[in-house]
């Protein structure tokens, strides 16, 4: 019965691609919930995201569980919400403990299930979702540290810190001292951007680089600064899409100005690498002519949202909701693929990058980052792509 719901919905979302002009709001909603149904097909269980084997608590299932509950806000489809918290339901124990989940990883991708955790509480709200959190916000007193104060991003990758890193942690790190009256939390927040920006801005080509290693000990770390050698879009992407989040509740004062103006010179510059036919940007940001690069759906996908949220809520001037339109009729026209089955697919996604590591040691090179697998429906674009259309259907706010 539920295939057959899911398969009417993605037959009404289709139908309405036909009758409704570009950019109207019910346009853009009904790629959410394309999307979104489509999820729900392609991975009966919201755990399965990623194509893993066995449940595991992990970001990539925790930013589609968040995608699916502002589904479910901006649509009303229960299934969605179901979904969602049918995942939530098998990973929260009744006292709050977090299946798979093993604190002294001090894998900081793991705290991102806190932000997901958050909206499921403002929708189902249970005492076991904030004592999960709380399990969560511990990590991060205990998370280790390079000297000056930022998170390393795994135990196992020590003095690291990486652009994803912001984006795992501080988008929960910020809600949860906000709403503990935590100053020493919010100025933590604010620092580990400052922290980030001092160490792997470029100013050359005014990017960010993928990670910098405090101890100068990796094979990929510059032996003067200690960055990676290449600029990696998805990681620019959780860069800029953490900002975007965090300002949802950073307060007023010098800490909301800096973010404010990390944000505009960020979002600039990556303007300036997109690809002017397309609208999207390339694997790796600042090489377009480089052999073997290519267009890859992630990261266009999280630009789109946080250029569509940011210009709605007043970060951005509004000029960047109309570059959002843009970047995603690009992304209809370039890896939206319609399926037989009347589902929907994203392709040319990057799997995964990253450094270091065991048993492949990944170097940061340009070579590396091109031989990593391009797969289709990949949730780090999934999940930001309705993020985005959802957005994208909603007006800029005239108040900011």
């Amino acid at each position: 019965m539920k295939r057959i719901v899911l398969f009417l919905t993605m037959l009404c979302s289709l139908s309405l691609f036909a009758k409704t002009p570009k950019h109207e709001p019910v346009y853009y909603l009904s790629y959410a919930r394309l999307f979104a149904s489509s999820q729900m097909q392609h991975y009966p269980e919201l755990w399965q995201t990623d194509n893993v084997k066995q449940p595991k608590w992990d970001y990539t299932q925790a930013l589609m569980g968040k995608a699916m509950l502002q589904a479910y806000q901006a649509t009303g489809n229960e299934q969605y919400l179901d979904y969602a918290l049918k995942f939530a339901d098998y990973f929260i124990s009744q006292d709050g403990n977090i299946k798979t989940y093993k604190m002294g990883d001090f894998n900081i991708d793991r705290v991102n299930g806190g932000s997901f955790l958050y909206v499921l509480n403002d929708i189902r709200p249970e005492k076991r979702w904030t004592i999960a959190n709380d399990i969560l916000f511990k990590q991060l007193q205990d998370q280790p540290r390079t000297k000056e104060g930022g998170f390393w991003h795994k135990k196992i990758y020590p003095y690291q810190m990486w652009l994803d890193g912001l984006y795992m942690a501080e988008p929960f790190y910020i809600r949860y001292a906000v709403e503990h009256n935590m100053d020493k939390g919010v100025q933590d927040v604010a620092n580990q951007f400052r922290l980030v920006d001092a160490h792997t801005y470029d100013k050359k080509t005014g990017l960010n680089y993928h990670g910098w290693d405090e101890s100068r000990e990796q094979k990929w770390a510059d032996p003067e600064t200690g960055c990676s050698p290449n600029f990696w879009s998805r990681s620019m992407g959780w860069y800029i899409m953490a900002m975007v989040d965090v300002l949802d509740y950073m307060p007023e004062g010098e800490n909301r100005d800096m973010m404010l103006k990390l944000l505009k010179r960020t979002a600039k510059n990556i303007l300036k690498y997109q690809d002017k036919k397309s609208h999207m940007w390339y694997q790796l940001t600042a090489l377009p002519k480089q052999e073997g690069n290519y267009l890859e759906a992630t990261s266009s996908a999280i630009f789109c949202y946080a250029f569509a949220k940011a210009a709605n809520r007043g970060y951005l001037p509004k000029k960047y909701k109309k570059e959002a339109q843009k970047i995603f009729d690009g992304m209809v026209n370039n890896v939206f693929v319609m399926n037989d089955d009347k589902t929907i697919s994203l392709t040319n996604c990057c799997s995964v990058a990253g450094l270091g590591g065991k048993p492949r040691y990944r170097d940061g090179s340009v070579q590396y980052y091109l031989s990593e697998p391009v797969i289709k429906d990949d949730p780090k674009g999934v999940g930001p792509i309705i993020f985005a259309a959802i957005e994208l259907s909603k007006p800029i706010d005239k108040k900011k």
